[in-house]
């Protein structure tokens, strides 16, 4: 009865939609937090899995998340746009934690690779309906804010999980996984108390007209949203960025070590930190910048993308060219603030062109080309590495950079800030 009471409190204030925020910035982090973990745990798995001492292997551990997240995100887009966006939530987090706790009880190759696969759907359930959930929660001049928030714990997630190494060694690889999994499914049920989901309104002609079945109505809205150009381009302008932002992510340490000549030990920290830091200044600057900029300028949130954007150039310059150790930290923090400017306005920006019904799918869609523009862009440079051409590799990526910018300033022209 008290909880109750409490909740109903809790749910009608004002702050609540900064609670949802918080709420989701913990899920956030787990999500980045739980896929990072492998990665650095290799050496410490290998010991008891044979068959991960394989390059070759392990790659296709990486391989198949990214390729279930990627095909998953549109089809769990549709989902987050039809049913209720906190089961999704609740659920995809219990799920993704449970298969984190099984990784500790795994002891061949072939069950660690299904797990993974499974991490992939679970973890792939989540964005598209946090974000939809946090855009609905703010409609107003906190949005890009909001947003930005939410990404930060991304960020921190993936910072963290790149302790597990250390973790590992200090207790074992099998209680590491044990101890994040339990962490993920106690704030399953945590998020199942307080988070509330926000009813949608439907739009007027559906509301007109008879009821379809939802079958007919999710072909309706694919419909709609595939007709609508501006769709197209920010669809466009979302990939082209994910090329250098992947190759950031998961490139930079190698070329910090072979800029600098520097040991990957020491290299890998120097480039995680540098990062992780300069995306949460970006996302909060961008967040705040954007959200003032709109009430003066309806393309003030594309602007402000367009800003941290064109950060990212000169960046991406200094990191393929840069000697000194100086050099190449000045332009990972500039890459950073860049990419975090950019990555808090992606959601606020489909939001002007894309109505509430059909945000999710929309980002679903928009998070498998992303991923995808990624596993390509991976290999690609992996080539380039191999040539020792790395450097020149993040160097051409500016000149796509600017493409995109391009294409953002001229195509898109909002007529409203919450297209309903």
């Amino acid at each position: 009865m008290h909880l109750n009471r409490y909740m109903k409190s809790l749910t009608n204030s004002k702050y609540y939609p900064w609670v949802v925020v918080a709420l989701l910035g913990g899920v956030a982090l787990l999500n980045y937090m739980d896929r990072q973990m492998l990665s650095t745990m290799k050496d410490s798995m290998q010991v008891d899995i044979i068959d991960l001492q394989s390059a070759t292997n392990f790659g296709r551990l990486m391989a198949i998340f990214l390729w279930v997240y990627g095909l998953m995100s549109p089809i769990s887009g549709i989902i987050a746009d039809n049913l209720s966006r906190k089961k999704l939530i609740v659920g995809s987090l219990l799920v993704w934690s449970s298969v984190t706790y099984l990784m500790g009880l795994a002891t061949t190759y072939d069950q660690v690779f299904w797990l993974r696969a499974l991490m992939g759907v679970s973890e792939a359930l989540y964005l598209p309906a946090g974000l939809s959930l946090i855009a609905d929660y703010h409609t107003g001049g906190s949005r890009s804010l909001a947003v930005g928030i939410h990404m930060t714990g991304l960020y921190l997630g993936q910072a963290i999980g790149g302790f597990g190494a250390t973790l590992a060694a200090a207790y074992s690889w099998n209680t590491t996984f044990y101890w994040f999994g339990i962490i993920g499914i106690v704030y399953a049920f945590v998020l199942a108390v307080f988070l509330k989901d926000k009813k949608r309104a439907a739009p007027e002609e559906a509301k007109e007209s008879t009821p379809k079945k939802p079958q007919a109505n999710v072909l309706l809205s694919l419909k709609s949203l595939f007709t609508n150009p501006a769709f197209w381009v920010i669809l466009l302008y979302f990939a082209i960025p994910s090329l250098p932002g992947w190759a950031t992510k998961n490139w930079l340490p190698t070329l910090f070590a072979e800029n600098l000549g520097l040991p990957m030990s020491q290299a890998g920290p120097i480039a995680t930190i540098t990062i992780a830091f300069s995306s949460f200044v970006g996302v909060v600057l961008g967040g705040i910048l954007s959200d003032r900029w709109v009430r003066k300028n309806i393309k003030g949130r594309i602007y402000t993308g367009a800003i941290g954007l064109s950060l990212t150039i000169p960046s991406l310059l200094l990191l393929g060219f840069g000697s000194s150790i100086v050099e190449v930290v000045t332009a990972g923090v500039l890459f950073g603030i860049g990419f975090g400017m950019f990555d808090a306005n992606n959601m606020p920006i489909l939001c002007q062109f894309v109505s509430v019904r059909q945000r999710a799918t929309a980002y679903g869609v928009m998070n498998m080309v992303g991923v995808f523009a990624g596993a390509m862009i991976t290999s690609v440079l992996g080539s380039w590495s191999d040539d020792g051409n790395l450097g020149m590799g993040f160097a051409l990526l500016a000149a796509v950079v600017a493409v995109a910018v391009v294409i953002q300033l001229y195509s898109l022209h909002p007529k409203t800030d919450n297209k309903e």
